[in-house]
């Protein structure tokens, strides 16, 4: 912890952003070099294992399917995540409504696609044109089966499951704005619509980013899931190469270093918009450290 005497005043004030310093212990060297060794020992194990094939691993980690399957990943954790957000926008709006049916669909919506499983979800809309055979009416239908491919049905499986825990994030973040806030502002003779728009979702926006990031995450993951309808993602492509060489393991070890890749790419963004939109990040810690940047002087 930084602590600076003022000159003149010669009263101590305190850096309230400082990181604290941990205390030296002897048993803090021991146990990191005891699991320094352990973790050594795994490692090596891990390489030299003979199971794993690493050059059949090299051979794949960028082949043309794999990269394919990688690009169909992130786009469809992209588009998944984008209808999402727009999904819980839409639905957290109506839930503010005053109109009692508005908040029962937004309800039965949360419930219902929380509750169900993400693989059956995904079962149900590939499966959709068992019990939808047209979309439409009349002249103007389409067969299902044309518009219900892998990909459509990864799709909307992916962003209803996510919307619905979108709908939450957005709703905390609209309840964190104090009320009196509201009420001020239609004290003032301002519409709801502009209230939302230059007061709520301003402040709002920053408990909202940081738990969307981590759904994110959480999607980029699960969109595996999609290869057991054909979804050509990532690890659809490796399903598919180990099904004629059988080189299992050597190709979810390619998926693998994929995933964590991505993800880990991903933790990096989620991390710098936390810094961005921390609450702590705003002009009040600007004024502190200024405060004790003239304190030092």
């Amino acid at each position: 912890m930084t602590h600076v005497t003022h000159p003149a005043a010669d009263v101590e004030v305190r850096d309230p952003f400082a990181k604290p310093r941990p205390r030296k212990h002897p048993s803090y060297w021991i146990s990191g070099l005891v699991a320094a060794v352990i973790l050594g020992f795994l490692v090596y194990g891990f390489v030299t294992n003979e199971h794993l094939e690493w050059d059949v691993v090299g051979d794949y980690l960028f082949a043309d399917p794999i990269m394919e399957g990688l690009w169909m990943t992130i786009k469809l954790s992209l588009l998944a995540q984008l209808i999402a957000v727009l999904i819980g926008c839409l639905l957290a709006l109506l839930g503010e409504s005053r109109n009692p049916v508005f908040r029962t669909f937004v309800k039965a919506y949360v419930g219902l696609f929380r509750g169900l499983p993400l693989l059956v979800l995904l079962l149900i809309c590939f499966n959709a044109a068992l019990f939808i055979p047209r979309v439409g009416f009349g002249a103007a239908s389409w067969d299902t089966n044309t518009l219900i491919t892998g990909f459509t049905a990864a799709i909307i499986g992916l962003s209803l499951h996510e919307g619905a825990f979108m709908v939450e994030i957005i709703r905390a973040g609209f309840m964190s704005v104090p009320p009196g806030q509201r009420e001020a502002a239609q004290v003032l003779g301002m519409k709801r619509g502009l209230t939302m728009r230059t007061i709520v979702i301003p402040q709002a926006i920053r408990v909202i980013i940081p738990p969307t990031g981590n759904q994110f995450i959480s999607l980029l993951k699960a969109s595996s899931l999609v290869a057991v309808i054909g979804g050509g993602d990532l690890l659809t492509r490796a399903q598919q190469i180990y099904g004629s060489n059988f080189k299992v393991i050597p190709l979810l070890m390619v998926v693998s270093f994929w995933y964590l890749t991505i993800v880990m790419l991903a933790t990096l963004g989620q991390h710098f918009l936390e810094k961005k939109y921390s609450l702590s990040a705003g002009p009040q810690r600007k004024f502190m450290k200024s405060r004790v940047g003239e304190a030092s002087k």
